[in-house]
């Protein structure tokens, strides 16, 4: 009796080299074009706010330089988006203001979702009793605030305290200008972000570490004599990534529009150094000399940030949910 014959599309499966999860991650997102083009946006997005200081010198201006002759005036082939009322130039202190967003969302993510949040997590599942309880309560209590409410009244009250031990520190050493740099916004900023990141990835790890710390396979290891921390780090930990970059994911969109709503209420990045939302904040604040507010006479400066924004936030919910459907086996 002949063989019966493979369709083509199954026998190339089976021909094909195995490849990693990582790998087949990637092949099945880059089927989705949705996720695929929110991937280039961000990346064009990002990349123009790290590389902003290349980008200004090759355009020959700075994000503070001022042309009062030109004040308020529309696009045109010097100024692509503009200027404000101070004659400088949009396009610029767009780049920049995305530098500064780029800056406090990788380093809230990395102190608050990362270090905090997926060490307590895994902390809280796998020792659980009174530890478990302690961490719980704790983020409990932090969560039971409105978070924008909250992140308000630690920048507010956080502010001046840094500001003063920065300067004492500068006093003492030979260090100067830390705090025209934008040291101290960044750091208030960061700190007042933690609680709207570190509880809910906290509790997403507990919950997956909880789901596998009794499996046989991690059984196996502690019978085997491997140690506390190679067993979280080497076992239990790899387990948790797919779900950890999900939420990441979709966490990255919210801290970038806080950092906003922080800098437009005038508690994040202060005078000097360009903001997304100081400049929202400015356009709709400001009054002209002839009474009437920027937004009335010139609401065309509102668009390159207000768009920034709205790019980020929409592509990373995208993205976020393009991961879900990927590394969630029951979507596949």
């Amino acid at each position: 009796m002949a063989a019966r014959e493979l369709p083509e599309s199954v026998s190339a499966e089976a021909e094909a080299p195995a490849r990693s999860p990582l790998g087949l991650a990637w092949a099945r997102l880059r089927r989705k074009k949705l996720a695929m083009a929110a991937m280039t946006v961000l990346a064009v997005l990002y990349l123009s706010g790290i590389f902003a200081p290349v980008i200004s010198g090759v355009l020959g201006k700075d994000y503070s330089d001022q042309n009062l002759p030109k004040a308020q005036h529309g696009p045109d082939g010097e100024n692509w988006f503009g200027t404000d009322i101070l004659g400088r130039d949009i396009f610029i202190r767009v780049i920049w203001g995305i530098q500064t967003t780029v800056i406090i969302t990788l380093a809230t993510t990395l102190t608050g979702s990362l270090v905090l949040g997926v060490s307590l997590g895994l902390m809280a599942g796998y020792f659980r009793g009174k530890t478990d309880t302690a961490i719980m309560r704790l983020g409990e209590v932090v969560s039971s605030f409105p978070d924008i409410l909250l992140i308000i009244l630690i920048a507010a009250t956080l502010r001046p305290r840094i500001v003063e031990a920065v300067r004492d520190f500068e006093d003492a050493t030979f260090f100067s200008g830390l705090v025209s740099t934008g040291l101290v916004d960044f750091i208030v900023i960061g700190i007042a972000l933690l609680p709207l990141t570190w509880f809910g990835t906290m509790r997403l790890v507990r919950g997956q570490v909880l789901a596998i710390r009794d499996a046989q396979f991690v059984e196996s290891a502690r019978a085997t004599g491997v140690s506390t921390a190679r067993m979280l780090a080497r076992h239990i930990f790899p387990n948790v990534v797919s779900p950890l970059i999900v939420t990441i994911s979709f966490g990255l969109g919210a801290i970038a529009l806080s950092e906003v709503v922080l800098s437009f209420f005038g508690l994040g990045v202060q005078v000097g150094r360009p903001s997304l939302g100081r400049m929202i904040g400015e356009t709709i604040g400001r009054t002209g000399s002839s009474g009437p507010s920027v937004l009335q006479n010139h609401p065309e400066q509102l668009i390159a940030p207000i768009a920034v924004v709205f790019l980020m936030i929409f592509c990373w919910n995208l993205l976020g949910d393009a991961l879900n459907d990927v590394l969630n086996p029951r979507t596949r």
